[in-house]
């Protein structure tokens, strides 16, 4: 286990830990929780052994693997897989002792080499890489791409199915939701739920959180407070225990004055100078209930907008994608006949690549229409949030000077200490106003976006994940804002409880349109589901095409038909297990239908723990086919494209 005894840490001069306390068990899955600046990523530097404690005591088990993300960006040619691959730092090693005992020519060693590597899992290492990279929104096509190839985003990614590779037995992830839409995330969660190991998860998303974890450590005031549950029920304990010591507080404030009354009254009085000394020995023996300090929650609001276009724009036969001179442009969504009107609150939701960005990107003016018409109401005003808007702040320049420039240029005009009254709103006060957005966090140069978007005073909102960068405070003033803002709000996020909270109606995007979406969140997660499970399959009847291929086609004429009835051989058994297989995850998936749709009737305790437990096995089980089937995929190929 992880046990913090009486630790100190310290970042320079400033305490973030004082004498804290906590132990976190093997296989818990722990939330790490906190304001930003609350010392939740100095924590993970001593759990990774970066930072020491500065007094007190730190003990992890020294035989734990740890796994983390790395922080950095990854500059390679390696492609996709062998990069993720490389993540298996056991086979890693296994795969240099088995080049140094070929090397050296020592039969036993080599042996034992192949040995150690079978039990490692080197035989489904590559279909095991490239179902993390598929799980994360990555195509097929993609698989061999090199990783300088993608974009910063897609390259976290990478480096998070890496981490997800390594055989671990601790597993910490920093902010793992802020670069994967909600089909990544929703796959993210279900891959965490089957971990083995101890996790623990810095995370804003609080739907996410109640999805993996069953320990909540908050950290708050140099304390680390430990709450059996996830992230719903540590709200819920911590506002109860809130209110316990409020009560407890009035209480003995109660009390104090009374004695306080008593030795003002008598101390002075020979007769009771005895009692009065004792109560004032009482006083000083109490321990001290400290009152409950109210966070200083951050709210702001959007102005009202000067006036509501209705409708706000429509869409006419609009065909949506990209601009290429080389290869001709490439449509990505057509025949797009929608009208926004005033007051709607779309969520726009499709699974990663179908266009969600490019449909929002077009509707700001960012990229041209391929084709169609865009109508813009009469005095419409876009405020536009894109994800990579934290990339066009200048670094060098500090807010007041962003703000004194969007007022020049854009309006409306102001003075300069209104420009300051008006970022104090948004939490830059004092010295903050001067100091350069490059040396600022990302929850402090989105609020900064937030600032200049309300600034100009909009009646359309585009936002395109705008709570990457967000803490859960943050989230929720922009929660409440967008809720009581008049005008029209569409909104591309992840996070499910923004777009629960502020949505009333989605359009989904997906296989070239844009459509309604008649349901709700829960709806649409089941609907990830089953087009992962089409596309999947889809994937099988290519593999199992391209398997088929060499044989018939590629295959030389003058092969003998003793290496056909060979290679057949070798083959035989591995298609009659997919075959089993298959039929096996079909038989799962009724069955597992068949359980869900029990527990959600009434069944007596007994009825209903032991149908969680099947349910459990079957899932438990699906997810073992489901990379066996990958594995036998594999190795299909591997005969037929080396026969």
């Amino acid at each position: 286990m992880i046990t913090l005894k009486n630790v100190t840490l310290r970042r320079s001069a400033k305490v973030l830990l004082d004498k804290v306390s906590v132990t976190i068990n093997p296989g818990e899955k722990v939330g790490l929780v906190g304001r930003n600046g609350a010392g939740k990523s100095t924590l993970f530097a001593l759990f990774t052994g970066v930072l020491h404690e500065d007094s007190g005591d730190f003990s992890r088990p020294a035989q734990w693997q740890l796994a983390q993300v790395e922080q950095n960006m990854p500059e390679t040619e390696e492609s996709a897989t062998d990069f993720v691959l490389g993540g298996d730092t056991r086979l890693a090693s296994l795969r240099e002792l088995l080049v140094q005992a070929e090397n050296s020519g020592d039969g036993m060693a080599i042996a034992h080499a192949y040995t150690d590597l079978a039990d490692a899992g080197e035989h489904d290492a590559v279909p095991r890489a490239q179902a993390l990279i598929l799980g994360l929104g990555f195509k097929t096509s993609e698989l061999e791409s090199p990783v300088n190839s993608f974009s910063g985003g897609w390259r976290m990614r990478l480096q998070l199915a890496r981490a997800l590779m390594c055989p671990s037995d601790l597993l910490l992830l920093d902010e793992p939701t802020n670069h994967l839409d909600l089909d990544a995330l929703v796959w993210l969660e279900a891959w965490l739920k089957r971990y083995q190991g101890t996790l623990i998860v810095i995370s804003h998303d609080r739907e996410f959180l109640d999805a993996v974890t069953d320990v909540t450590l908050h950290i708050e005031n140099q304390g680390i407070t430990r709450y059996g549950g996830n992230y719903s029920a540590f709200e819920t304990l911590r506002s109860q225990q809130l209110e316990l010591q409020q009560s407890a507080f009035s209480k003995q404030q109660d009390k104090i004055a009374h004695l306080q009354k008593f030795i003002d009254r008598f101390k002075a009085k020979a007769s009771k100078a005895k009692q009065a000394q004792s109560r004032v020995k009482a006083l000083e023996r109490m321990e001290k209930i400290a009152p409950v300090l109210a966070d200083a929650d951050f709210t702001f609001e959007f102005k009202e907008p000067a006036n509501l276009p209705n409708p706000m724009l429509a869409i006419s036969d609009g065909v949506f994608g990209y601009k290429s001179e080389d290869e001709g442009d490439k449509v990505i969504v057509r025949g797009v006949n929608r009208s926004v009107l005033a007051g709607q609150r779309i969520g726009i939701l499709g699974a990663n690549g179908q266009g969600k960005s490019t449909l929002v990107k077009t509707i700001a003016g960012d990229i041209p229409l391929l084709a169609g018409t865009i109508t813009q109401g009469k005095g419409l005003s876009i405020g536009y949030f894109a994800q990579q808007e934290l990339d066009v702040l200048r670094p060098a320049d500090n807010p007041l000077e962003h703000m004194t420039r969007l007022a020049r240029e854009v309006g409306p005009a102001a003075r300069e200490q209104e420009l300051r009254n008006f970022l104090g709103t948004f939490n830059f006060s004092g010295d903050m106003v001067r100091q350069a957005v490059g040396t600022m966090s990302g929850g402090e140069k989105a609020r900064l976006v937030l600032a200049m978007m309300v600034w100009q005073r909009p009646n359309l909102l585009l936002m395109d994940e705008p709570t990457n960068h967000l803490d859960l405070a943050t989230r929720e003033a922009l929660s409440m804002a967008l809720n009581e803002f008049e005008g029209t709000v569409m909104l591309v996020s992840h996070d499910r409880h923004l777009l629960r909270a502020v949505c009333d109606e989605f359009w989904l995007v997906g296989r070239g349109v844009v459509a309604p979406f008649d349901g709700d969140l829960d709806d649409y997660q089941k609907y990830l589901l089953d087009e992962s499970k089409r596309l999947r399959e889809q994937a099988k009847l290519d593999r199992t095409a391209a398997l088929v291929q060499p044989v018939v086609v590629a295959a030389p004429r003058q092969q003998d038909a003793q290496h056909r009835q060979q290679v057949g051989a070798r083959l035989k058994p591995l298609r009659k297990e997919l075959e089993q297989a298959d039929k096996r995850m079909a038989q799962l998936t009724q069955e597992k239908a068949a359980l869900e749709a029990r527990l959600a009737g009434k069944l007596a305790p007994a009825a209903l723990a032991e149908d969680g437990k099947l349910l459990k096995a079957a899932n438990d089980e699906l997810a073992r086919l489901e990379e066996r089937w990958l594995a036998l995929s594999g190795e299909i190929e591997s005969i037929e494209t080396t026969a």
